[in-house]
């Protein structure tokens, strides 16, 4: 038996928490993946995984393997790295998922400079308003917003998401324009609720320092983000959404800032990776990467920024800007 690669299998299937997609993702068969999970025990003498037809589960043993092996095998890929060819790079596939319109308005647009740079990395992006779960989707590292409270990921700072509540013209000539907090009491909002936990995302604003949370009354949810700005446009309510994302619309006048010297809180955005791939060279160059594409933006960066101010992104044509990448990719609608 291959030592090392039972090594691998075995944390393909603790990381995916399933044979059959642990053996999709290695290309093996299932029987193949079962068999060297069984000889492996044999040669350990120890029961590695608890089976049950639903679902698996290490044991006290497999959870100490698990560890060293993990270990093991992040040393030999950074080891083997460090002795390729520094101009070749990184190499193999790397899984991310990102929030679609990240993925669209963002990433894809500066994605050419990306291969460029990594020619020999497979990128297989994920698009989804969906949190996904890394270990049981084989998921490499994701771009994610909010505070994060999972302490099994490591997770970077790449930047801020600004807010700004708006609506349509046509929204607020039949509401009216709020000039105060307490006027969102007689309006409606657009609702955007979480595709995991199906809550509904209040809003919030910060006033004399302090973040406030309210309830704004609306007869529309939605959970997509093409869905949400495009309610808008439709002026089914106001919207809060992160500005750039919103920025073209402001400029044309489909849609209008509201209550502008009450911001929505900064929302933090981080990359997150599994603890036991910090040494990845390949997750490392997608990350670094994606720092650099969000710090060229202070829409994105958190740094002080100006309301109309737009942006470029990595190393995309100085003159390309956010609005232009934009409407050359056709993807005007998304919010997230």
């Amino acid at each position: 038996m291959d030592r090392f690669q039972a090594m691998q299998v075995f944390t393909r299937v603790v990381d995916a928490n399933s044979f059959t997609q642990a053996a999709e993702s290695l290309g093996l068969p299932r029987t193949t993946v079962t068999t060297t999970i069984q000889n492996l025990e044999k040669l350990l003498q120890v029961r590695l995984l608890n089976r049950t037809t639903r679902r698996l589960s290490l044991t006290p043993d497999g959870a100490a393997y698990y560890e060293r092996c993990a270990r093991i095998l992040a040393d030999v890929e950074d080891t083997e790295a460090s002795f390729r060819d520094v101009a070749r790079g990184p190499k193999g596939r790397l899984r991310v998922d990102v929030p679609s319109s990240i993925g669209r308005k963002i990433l894809i647009p500066a994605l050419s400079e990306f291969r460029s740079r990594y020619p020999d990395l497979e990128l297989v992006i994920g698009m989804t308003d969906r949190p996904v779960d890394l270990v049981q989707e084989a998921v490499d590292c994701a771009v994610r917003g909010g505070n994060l409270a999972d302490s099994t990921m490591v997770a970077r700072r790449i930047g801020n998401f600004h807010g700004v509540t708006c609506a349509s013209p046509d929204y607020l000539e039949r509401y009216g324009t709020p000039t105060t907090l307490e006027d969102l009491a007689h309006h409606q909002a657009v609702h955007y609720f979480s595709s995991r936990t199906g809550r509904t995302i209040d809003w919030d604003f910060i006033v004399d320092g302090e973040v406030r949370e309210m309830k704004v009354e609306g007869g529309v949810s939605v959970n997509d983000s093409d869905a949400y700005v495009d309610c808008a446009l439709q002026g089914l309510g106001m919207i809060q959404s992160p500005r750039f994302l919103v920025l073209p619309y402001l400029q044309s006048g489909e849609l209008r800032e509201v209550l502008s010297q009450w911001q929505p809180a900064p929302l933090p955005i981080s990359v997150v990776y599994l603890h036991n791939r910090h040494l990845s060279p390949k997750v490392r160059a997608f990350v670094d990467w994606v720092a650099d594409l969000f710090g060229g933006c202070p829409l994105l960066s958190g740094e002080p920024f100006d309301a109309n101010q737009e942006c470029t992104f990595g190393k995309i044509e100085p003159a390309t800007t956010l609005r232009a990448v934009i409407e050359q990719n056709s993807v005007v609608d998304s919010v997230f």
